[in-house]
């Protein structure tokens, strides 16, 4: 229980603990630093941290811009966190997060939403419709499919 470890253990034990601060090996993490200009694409990203500025297209799993950020362009997210500034078309399936200094302009699209005191949102504005599960479909689908015969056999009957 109370082991002497050796220096190489407590090195991999630091890693390890550290390994929740860090992306998993093999993740696809960009980073555009403070004072970097990017203009174009990413795509296939998992996480993407904007704290320059850039001018992109994009589809990842997660968004962070930063105090220091100022992001345009086409972005797909699942999550997004705004600290900095975020104009163009946004589409973002999960959780939209402008934090205090946050500003999200342009035409903006998400499922869910949260805005810290003096975060701003403006633009036009779509809550995305949440995906159904396919049992509700089948039932709806059966529902209509029912009322659309009876409509048929009170036509037939007159």
């Amino acid at each position: 229980m109370f082991e002497k470890k050796t220096t190489e253990e407590v090195s991999n034990d630091t890693d390890k603990s550290l390994g929740v601060f860090r992306p998993s090996k093999g993740s696809a993490k960009v980073i555009i630093g403070n004072g970097v200009k990017m203009k174009g694409e990413i795509s296939s990203a998992d996480e993407v941290q904007i704290d320059g500025e850039a001018d992109v297209t994009m589809t990842t799993d997660n968004l962070v811009v930063g105090g220091t950020g100022n992001l345009k362009g086409t972005i797909n997210s699942h999550n997004t966190d705004v600290w900095g500034k975020l104009d163009g078309e946004l589409k973002v399936g999960g959780t939209l997060t402008v934090q205090e200094q946050g500003v999200v302009s342009g035409n903006i699209e998400y499922q869910n939403l949260q805005i810290k005191l003096g975060g701003q949102i403006r633009g036009e504005i779509k809550v995305s419709e949440k995906i159904k599960n396919i049992s509700e479909v089948k039932d709806s689908k059966k529902d209509e499919i029912s009322s659309l015969q009876e409509t048929l056999e009170t036509k037939k009957s007159r």
